[in-house]
C-alpha cells in the first residue's frame, strides 16, 4: 500500500474495524448455532419437555425437525470447509 492510498484509506479504518468485528461475531454465532453438541442438548431438552407434558407431540416434532435440519446444515458446512 502506497503512502497516498494509505492516507486516503485512513478515514475508512474505523469502518473496516467495525466490519471485521461484525464478521467475527457472525462466525462465532453460526459456529454455536450449528454446533452438534448444542443441537443434541436442545434435542434432549425437547424430549424432556415432551415427556413432562410441557409441550405437545406436534410441537416437539416441529422442534425436532428444525434441530435436525440445523444439524444437517452444520454437517454440510463443515464438509464444505466453511
Amino acid at each position: 500500500m502506497g503512502l497516498i492510498s494509505g492516507l486516503f484509506g485512513l478515514p475508512l479504518a474505523p469502518a473496516r474495524g467495525v466490519v471485521w468485528v461484525a464478521e467475527r461475531l457472525q462466525e462465532e454465532a453460526e459456529r454455536q448455532y450449528y454446533d452438534p453438541g448444542t443441537i443434541r442438548r436442545e434435542l434432549q431438552a425437547v424430549a424432556a419437555a415432551r415427556d413432562e407434558g410441557s409441550i405437545s407431540e406436534e410441537e416437539a416434532a416441529d422442534l425436532e425437525r428444525e434441530l435436525v435440519a440445523r444439524l444437517l446444515e452444520g454437517n454440510a458446512r463443515r464438509r464444505e470447509g466453511g
